[in-house]
């Protein structure tokens, strides 16, 4: 299954208040931008590994296993432990660092469709609190 995982700006942000675990609560209107990453997740029978992660596109910073997506596959695989090895190949055109929250949706979309294609059942508000635990975008 492949995704496209699109990106935003922000139009205005208003800091309200510094929460007690370091990150701020704000207000912000968002407009999206026609610009998407392409994620696809294909299962993959390895005995060596649970996750082949591959990128293309715009260099992605530091170790490919630290990429979020293979995150959000690792924060799934402690709930649901039969979850199956895949291979994930993401070819990054969302500029890193930019502020436009490509990272945060490449997380995102690797939750919805590993959800989707393993059939894991979880709702939009269990997606949420996954979500919640790999960043704050």
């Amino acid at each position: 299954m492949i995704v496209f995982p699109n990106c935003k700006i922000n139009l205005g942000l208003h800091i309200l208040r510094r929460r007690e675990d370091g990150f701020h609560e704000l207000e912000t209107v968002f407009y999206p931008v026609p610009l998407q990453d392409g994620l696809e997740i294909i299962q993959h029978p390895s005995p060596y590994t649970e996750v082949a992660f591959s990128a293309s596109g715009l260099a992605v910073d530091g170790n490919l296993s630290d990429n979020i997506c293979v995150k959000a596959y690792q924060l799934l695989k402690k709930d649901f432990p039969a979850l199956p090895a895949v291979k994930m190949h993401l070819h990054k055109t969302i500029p890193l660092g930019a502020g436009l929250g490509g990272g945060s949706a490449d997380g995102a979309f690797s939750l919805v469709l590993l959800n989707r294609k393993f059939s894991l059942g979880l709702e939009e508000g269990q997606l949420l609190a996954y979500a919640l635990q790999l960043g704050s975008d």
